[in-house]
């Protein structure tokens, strides 16, 4: 499964490997967060995660600063893969926090006992709704939703009304205009095959997908396709000639749009149907025979607080779960509010989900 990390994993792809994001101011610095014992303490913490993590390099120097800790990130893919290693190295973990599991694949992490249980300081300002492991094995740090996106010049130019919901997608006015991506291949398709079993449940969905097909929905294998060459509103898509008007994609694209316009376009070329949505968590946990224990959760402690908290959105182009922190402006001006995305919960995604993607491959695919 791709990246959670949306835009951000195309838009500023990074390479892989281990990266040194910034160092600590000296080298005699002390360990402030690693307690009192006279033990050698770790100078250096090891964060895996998938490609797409990125931070301002300010905001991460403070915490080195303050902290006493160089960081380090060991990128490792998307985040099926990167959470594969980390099963597979368990107890011998190639780093101390591991960033980006999401709710998709929540059950597997914690069924394979990969994490130490670890409340982070900081954890009463996170949003109830997004605490799913009352064990505090995993800590939540970003949200965002998957939703269908429109190109607006076109339905104006038509003189049709965009899409709202997902029963609209299978309206005549809507044939041959829908891309999405392939749920076994891509996070997006993931998430919006999850969102039909969310909103018609598990005796409807299948039916549903039956219905987008006949009404001429196209599959891709992945994102960087489907929207940045078959949708007719990206940037990418219009200089590839796309030509379908709707996609699978976040609901935090339009404000990216913007960012990356040449030139900045007073408002988004496109816009998102609220009522197609699913949403994504994101979550750090403290890996189980981390090396720097202490630093591990000084680290994740960082990722709650409210400075990474309020840089996190125009890096990763993903939403804050705590609840003071402020989105930007790019956010709140450009950006919609998604009211009631559809949800399932961890545990049947985990008990059903390769059936449920097999049933769509031979339904959508084959």
């Amino acid at each position: 499964m791709s990246t959670t990390k949306k835009i951000a994993g195309a838009a500023l792809a990074a390479a892989l490997g281990v990266t040194t994001l910034s160092a600590c101011g000296g080298g005699d610095a002390k360990d402030k967060t690693a307690g009192t014992s006279d033990a050698p303490k770790s100078k250096t913490v090891t964060l895996v995660s998938h490609d797409s993590f990125n931070v301002t390099e300010a905001v991460l120097k403070e915490f080195e600063q303050q902290s006493g800790y160089t960081v380090k990130v060991l990128k490792s893919g998307d985040a099926g893969a990167a959470l594969n290693q980390e099963i597979l190295t368990k107890g011998s973990p190639r780093g101390d926090v591991f960033f980006g599991v999401d709710n998709t694949l929540l059950s597997r992490a914690l069924d394979n006992g990969i994490f130490t249980p670890y409340e982070a300081k900081g954890l009463a300002e996170v949003k109830p709704e997004y605490v799913l492991d009352k064990e505090h094995r995993v800590t939540p740090i970003d949200s965002g939703d998957i939703c269908v996106n429109y190109d607006k010049a076109y339905f104006a130019d038509k003189k049709i009304a965009p899409p709202q919901t997902l029963d609209d997608l299978t309206k005549p006015e809507y044939k041959n205009l829908l891309v999405v991506e392939n749920a076994a291949t891509s996070s997006p398709g993931l998430g919006f095959m999850l969102a039909s079993v969310g909103k018609y449940g598990e005796e409807g969905w299948k039916d549903y997908w039956s219905k987008l097909k006949a009404n001429g929905v196209e599959v891709v294998d992945g994102w960087e396709q489907a929207y940045n060459e078959r949708f007719s509103g990206s940037a990418g898509g219009k200089k590839a000639k796309g030509d379908r008007p709707l996609v699978v994609s976040y609901a935090s694209s339009p404000p990216v749009e913007v960012l990356y316009g040449e030139p900045q376009p007073a408002e988004a070329p496109t816009g998102v149907a609220t009522g197609t949505c699913f949403r994504q968590i994101e979550f750090a946990g403290l890996l189980k025979g981390a090396k720097n224990e202490e630093g591990g959760k000084a680290l994740v402690d960082f990722l709650i607080s409210k400075k990474f908290q309020e840089d996190m959105p125009l890096q990763m182009f993903v939403n804050p779960v705590t609840k003071d922190a402020a989105l930007p402006e790019l956010f709140t001006k450009h950006g919609v509010v998604v009211e009631k995305p559809e949800n399932v919960t961890p545990e049947a995604i985990a008990k059903n989900r390769e059936q449920w993607v097999k049933a769509w491959t031979a339904l959508v695919v084959k």
